[in-house]
C-alpha cells in the first residue's frame, strides 16, 4: 500500500448493444459476452501489454447459470489473455457492474493494482431454473423449479412480507409515496425512447458500442422508434389491477455486457492514451427493501459531498431507469438538478437493463460524455433490489 491514495483514470469504456429477452443475444453465453467486451477493450489499446493487467473485476447478479464459475476469470481465459491475469466476480444485484468499478478503483487507489479492468455482464435470457435440494432425501412428490431471471425466489420466511414484494410493486409504492401518476410515468418512458433514438441517429454511441461476434445486433434491441404516448397509454398495469406501472414504463429484461479500463498514472503511461475521465468518489446506502427505488437519493448526495461537488455542478447524469416511477421519485428529491443533463442519450427503459452490466454501462456512458464535453463533473447512480443505492462521481 502507498502513503497516499492514487488518482484513478478511466482510459476507455465499451459495451455491447443491449439485447432483448429471447432476442439477438439470447444464443450467446454470458461468459462469452464478458470475454467479448474484455477482448475489445484490450484490442482498442494496442500499446498495452495484456500481461500488465493486475486484475479483472466483473459484476453479475445471477451467478446460477453459465456464468457460475467466476465469470470474470472465465472471461480472461475465453478472451485469450495471459493465464497470469486474475479475475473476481462481485454481486450487488443491479449495482454489480458499478460495484466492480468501485472495487477496481479502490485497488488502484491504494496501490494494490496499477491497471485493472472492471465491468459487468448478464444474460437474463439464459438465466436457468433451479431446483432446491429437498429437506430430506428421496421425496415422493413433485418438486418446484424457480426461475432465476429476476427478483425474489426461495425467500427466507424470517423476512417480513413487506420487504419481499415484487420489484414492480416496489415501484408502485414509490409512485404512491410521491404521487407520481401514470401520465408522468409514460411521458418519462417516451422521452427515454426518443432520446435513445436520437443518440443512435447522431452517432453518440459509436465510441463505446462494440459488436458481439456471431450475433446480428448492431443497436440496442428494445429501443422503440415508433413509441408514442397513445401506445403506452394502452398498456395494462402489471402489478396492480388499478396500478400505474406497466411494461412500457419499466425497463425490459435484457442481455449484455460492459467493461472499463482503469489505471493510475503509471498505468496510464503504459497505455499510451489520454483518459476519458477520473474517478472522484462513490457512496452506497441502504433503505427499506420495498422502497429500493429511492436508494440512490442519499447515495448521490454522499458521493457528491465526498467529491466536493453539488447537484448543480453536474454536466451529465446517468440515473438507471429500473422503472419510470423510481427514477421520477429520485429526481423529485433533487430539485437542484437540471433535468436536461439526466440520461441525455436515453436510459434503461429504452436501452435495457441487463442487471449485472448496467452499472458498468452507465459509468462508461458518463466517461464518454465527459470526454465529448471536454470537461466537467458527471454522476452515475442506480437503485438496487433489497433496498440499496449506489453512486459514482467522475470528473474531467
Amino acid at each position: 500500500m502507498t502513503d497516499r491514495l492514487r488518482d484513478v483514470y478511466v482510459v476507455d469504456a465499451v459495451r455491447t448493444p443491449i439485447g432483448k429477452y429471447g432476442g439477438a443475444l439470447s444464443g450467446v453465453r454470458p461468459d462469452d459476452l464478458a470475454a467479448g467486451v474484455l477482448r475489445a477493450l484490450v484490442d482498442r489499446t494496442s500499446e498495452l501489454d495484456p500481461a500488465r493487467i493486475d486484475d479483472v473485476f466483473f459484476g453479475n447478479a445471477n451467478g446460477a447459470g453459465e456464468e457460475n464459475r467466476d465469470v470474470a476469470r472465465m472471461a480472461v481465459l475465453l478472451a485469450g489473455l495471459p493465464v497470469t491475469v486474475p479475475g473476481t466476480t462481485v454481486n450487488r444485484l443491479c449495482g454489480s457492474g458499478m460495484e466492480a468499478v468501485i472495487q477496481a478503483a479502490r485497488a488502484i487507489a491504494v496501490g494494490d493494482a496499477s491497471i485493472a479492468v472492471a465491468g459487468g455482464v448478464e444474460s437474463m435470457s439464459r438465466a436457468p431454473w433451479v431446483l432446491p435440494k429437498p429437506a430430506r432425501g428421496f421425496p415422493a412428490g413433485h418438486q418446484e423449479l424457480y426461475s432465476t431471471t429476476l427478483g425474489w425466489r426461495m425467500v427466507n420466511p424470517k423476512l417480513p412480507d413487506a420487504w419481499t414484494v415484487p420489484l414492480g410493486e416496489g415501484a408502485e409504492l414509490v409512485a404512491d409515496r410521491y404521487g407520481i401518476d401514470r401520465t408522468a410515468q409514460d411521458a418519462f418512458a417516451l422521452a427515454s425512447h426518443e432520446k435513445a433514438v436520437r443518440a443512435w441517429q447522431q452517432g453518440k454511441y459509436d465510441a463505446e458500442v462494440v459488436q458481439v461476434a456471431g450475433a446480428p445486433l448492431e443497436r440496442d434491441e428494445t429501443i422503440r422508434a415508433d413509441s408514442s404516448a397513445a401506445a403506452l397509454a394502452k398498456l395494462k398495469p402489471v402489478f396492480r389491477p388499478d396500478g400505474t406501472v406497466t411494461a412500457g414504463n419499466s425497463s425490459p429484461l435484457s442481455d449484455g455486457a460492459a467493461a472499463l479500463l482503469l489505471t493510475d498514472e503509471a498505468g496510464l503511461r503504459a497505455t499510451g492514451r489520454q483518459p476519458l475521465a477520473r474517478i472522484a468518489a462513490s457512496a452506497v446506502t441502504g433503505v427499506e427493501p420495498q422502497y429500493f427505488g429511492i436508494g440512490p437519493v442519499t447515495a448521490v448526495r454522499r458521493a457528491l459531498e465526498r467529491a466536493g461537488r453539488g447537484l448543480a455542478d453536474l454536466r451529465a447524469v446517468e440515473l438507471n431507469e429500473a422503472f419510470a416511477a423510481q427514477a421520477l421519485g429520485c429526481l423529485g428529491e433533487w430539485p437542484e438538478l437540471d433535468p436536461a443533463v439526466v440520461n441525455p442519450r436515453g436510459g434503461a427503459i429504452a436501452i435495457g437493463h441487463p442487471l449485472g452490466a448496467s452499472g458498468a454501462r452507465i459509468t462508461g456512458a458518463i466517461a464518454h460524455q465527459l470526454a465529448a464535453a471536454g470537461s466537467g463533473t458527471g454522476l452515475a447512480a442506480l437503485c438496487i433490489g433489497v433496498g440499496q443505492g449506489l453512486a459514482l462521481v467522475l470528473e474531467r
